[in-house]
């Protein structure tokens, strides 16, 4: 089984259409919204994870690109320039699934495995310690790479 993480931007022309439920049910995919805002007779964003064959996420990303809604993979990587990061700890506070801790020193720890890339620390660091990167839309994959820290540059499979 094969995932993904992807932003989907709907343009208010098609904001109210059930595009999303359409395709899991039609390319028999399961999914996790990470994060979404969608307002009626506005634009939306909705960035989850989607979960099925290979095949069946990219005819469903081929699908819903023709409902003209774009699509972008994430590459999973939030990044921190510990350059930059002075270890406050504000993105600890809004950090839901514990990717990111502080030490016994109360130095900032980052834990990849545990990162959805929901973009919270990133709003969160005034600093801006920490970014998230998305991939070019001809170098897009299905597959996810680890998130980085200490300004390194993410890798790739």
């Amino acid at each position: 089984m094969a995932s993904a993480k992807v932003v989907l931007k709907f343009p208010k022309e098609v904001v109210d259409k059930p595009i999303t439920s359409m395709v899991v049910k039609k390319y028999n995919l399961d999914f996790n919204i990470l994060k979404a805002y969608i307002t009626p007779e506005e634009e939306g964003l909705l960035v989850m994870e989607i979960m099925g064959e290979e095949e069946d996420i990219r005819q469903a990303v081929d699908f819903v690109k023709a409902t003209g809604v774009s699509v972008h993979y994430l590459n999973g990587n939030i990044v921190r320039d510990e350059d930059r990061c002075v270890h406050c700890g504000a993105c600890v506070g809004v950090c839901s699934t514990g990717a990111l801790s502080l030490d016994s020193d109360y130095m900032v720890v980052f834990d990849s495995s545990k990162c959805v890339v929901c973009g919270f620390c990133i709003k969160a660091c005034i600093y801006k310690a920490i970014r998230m990167e998305l991939l070019a839309p001809d170098n897009q994959t299905l597959f996810k790479t680890p998130s980085t820290s200490l300004g390194a540059k993410p890798a790739t499979e």
